[in-house]
């Protein structure tokens, strides 16, 4: 077994063991896992294609909590942004786009975290949501990263935790079927990728799994806390993988 079959294992365990509790980021921690050793373009399309079958499974394991209504606005903006994402993925720097995106979470989430009461926000309605679909559309283009803003938006809005769940979970499912699809139509995805499928797939299921049983156990103030710091410790390892790419 080589050392690129020991880090897509590894990154995909680790990575679908926390989308499992979150409903989200297994974008996030397998490009933190495979940036140390596996080259970007097929870190990115692993990233996706993990995240896709990821949120397939625990599709099917945590089911509480869906709200169409709620749902739908994050979607239609979705199926603008994600064409728009991957389109602009040729000419932009990704490490500079991780370095930006990084730094954010890594201010505003520990802020949210320390702060006595979270701010939330009423206003805006769904067409406000429908624009935080789209720019999870657009970075779930980029780079897969599609669930996080609409997690962090989610939070501020002060939802209940399995409604929470819920819209993340099936905005990023969509999102990413829709990234993985462009993908594959448009060339990204080459013949020799199509091996390493069958090594980030088998590798997600059990951790995943065990993921989503963990979510159930928690409460909703835990899986708010857990959401925030889960977003920090994403936001430090994409400046901490940037930081040497700009250098």
């Amino acid at each position: 077994m080589g050392a690129e079959t020991l880090w897509l294992i590894g990154g995909a365990a680790l990575a679908g063991l926390v989308q499992g509790i979150s409903g989200f980021a297994f974008s996030m921690v397998a490009m933190s896992v495979w940036v140390w050793g596996i080259e970007p373009g097929l870190a990115a399309v692993m990233a996706v294609f993990g995240g896709l079958v990821g949120q397939t499974l625990t599709l099917f394991t945590v089911r509480r909590g869906l709200s169409l209504p709620l749902l739908l606005p994050f979607i239609a903006g979705a199926v603008l942004g994600v064409p728009l994402g991957v389109a602009a993925l040729p000419y932009l720097d990704p490490a500079l786009f991780k370095l930006v995106l990084g730094l954010f979470l890594m201010v505003c989430c520990p802020a949210m975290l320390l702060a006595g009461r979270w701010p939330r926000i009423a206003f805006g309605g769904r067409w406000l949501d429908g624009v935080v679909g789209a720019v999870g559309g657009v970075m779930g283009g980029i780079c897969g990263f599609s669930g996080v803003v609409p997690s962090l938006w989610s939070t501020l809005r002060g939802w209940d935790k399995d409604v929470q769940r819920s819209v993340i979970q099936n905005f990023s499912l969509s999102a990413l079927a829709a990234t993985f699809a462009i993908y594959v139509l448009s060339g990204v995805v080459t013949p020799e990728m199509w091996p390493r499928f069958a090594v980030v797939a088998p590798a997600l299921v059990l951790p995943s799994m065990l993921g989503a049983r963990i979510y159930l156990g928690l409460s909703a103030a835990a899986f708010r806390r857990g959401l925030l710091l889960l977003l920090s410790a994403a936001g430090l390892a994409m400046v901490a993988a940037a930081l040497p790419a700009l250098a």
